[in-house]
């Protein structure tokens, strides 16, 4: 069980900065486009994206089945999985929409793909930092307050990653 050294003003300035860069590069990817030449179809990235957050859905669930059966460093073991799966998410993501003219929906539903997509989107955002700020009390092992911020933040990054896959079959169809 890995279990760090308890920094609270350093993990709070670093969770709060993590936060806001990610904001910032969300944000600018809608109205920046970098000419950068992969030389490969970029519309792969939403693929990548869409299977990073199929694996990120299914290990918040394995690691609540964890957590519940008590088996703790399983448990740790499979949430970090989650984190890095989101972190290679967040790689493609930003990757594909600073380097990719944007892609409209076209199709039947629109109102429930919008919906989605903005529900998914600002409670993505929302939600970094409890993600975050969960890990790092889950690090430190000040389980009680590790539980508190999980009741809240575990259903919410698990409808972000399920959502994110939907919206991707809804809108794949147009790339």
């Amino acid at each position: 069980m890995i279990v760090i050294q308890k920094y609270d003003k350093v993990a709070n300035m670093v969770i709060i900065g993590l936060s806001i860069i990610v904001f910032a590069l969300v944000t600018m990817m809608r109205k920046v486009k970098i000419p950068i030449e992969f030389g490969f179809d970029t519309h792969i990235f939403p693929m990548i994206s869409a299977t990073l957050n199929s694996i990120v859905a299914i290990l918040l669930l394995l690691g609540l089945l964890a957590i519940k059966f008590q088996k703790r460093v399983l448990h740790q073991n499979i949430m970090l999985s989650a984190m890095c799966c989101s972190i290679l998410f967040l790689i493609s993501y930003v990757l594909y929409h600073f380097t990719t003219v944007e892609t409209i929906y076209a199709g039947n539903h629109k109102t429930i793909y919008y919906v989605l997509l903005f529900t998914h989107i600002v409670l993505a955002g929302v939600i970094l930092p409890f993600i975050l700020f969960a890990v790092y009390r889950g690090l430190t092992a000040e389980y009680v307050r590790h539980k508190k911020l999980t009741r809240y933040v575990w259903p919410i990054w698990f409808y972000v990653s399920v959502t994110g896959v939907v919206v991707y079959f809804m809108i794949s169809p147009f790339y």
